[in-house]
């Protein structure tokens, strides 16, 4: 298996900081790069919504988890676990799983390392799950961390 790239998507969560130090040390051992990278979804007002106050417009608000984002990321790419490691920053816009994917396909990716939230039943079927859909469409190999037993996740009564 030739690695030289590990996609580690993130949305910031303590969930997803799980994957860090397993995609950290698979770089490590396989003299591969990460690539850090988080999904700014659209902002889309619900039909028939209304608010009490007078909400953000949906572009304005879009621009400002961008504009989060691009705080964030820097600071989860430069923690500890990463240290001695080549390490890219990326932001996408547009629906989580797709352009998980999308990037990987881009970039060369050898593997996507990615966190499960421990969602199963309702839970799953209410939110989705992003990572079912990218180890579903990615082309190369998709390594998925569930959270430690203990953790917050899964401890909630639909995890499984």
């Amino acid at each position: 298996m030739d690695v030289r790239s590990i996609l580690l998507p993130t949305d910031f969560s303590d969930c997803a900081r799980h994957a860090v130090p397993v995609a950290a040390e698979l770089a490590r051992l396989l003299g591969a790069r990460v690539v850090c990278l988080h999904v700014v979804e659209a902002v889309v007002q619900p039909v028939g919504w209304t608010p009490l106050a007078e909400p953000l417009p949906a572009a304005e608000l879009g621009e400002q988890l961008g504009a989060s984002a691009a705080r964030e990321l820097p600071a989860f790419s430069q923690s500890g676990e990463f240290e001695g490691l080549e390490v890219e920053d990326l932001i996408a816009r547009g629906e989580p799983a797709a352009e998980i994917v999308r990037v990987a396909e881009e970039r060369g990716a050898g593997m996507i390392v990615i966190s499960s939230h421990g969602r199963t039943g309702l839970g799953r079927i209410i939110f989705g799950s992003t990572a079912e859909s990218v180890v579903r469409h990615a082309r190369c190999p998709v390594l998925v961390v569930k959270p430690p037993r203990g953790s917050d996740e899964s401890r909630r009564p639909e995890a499984g």
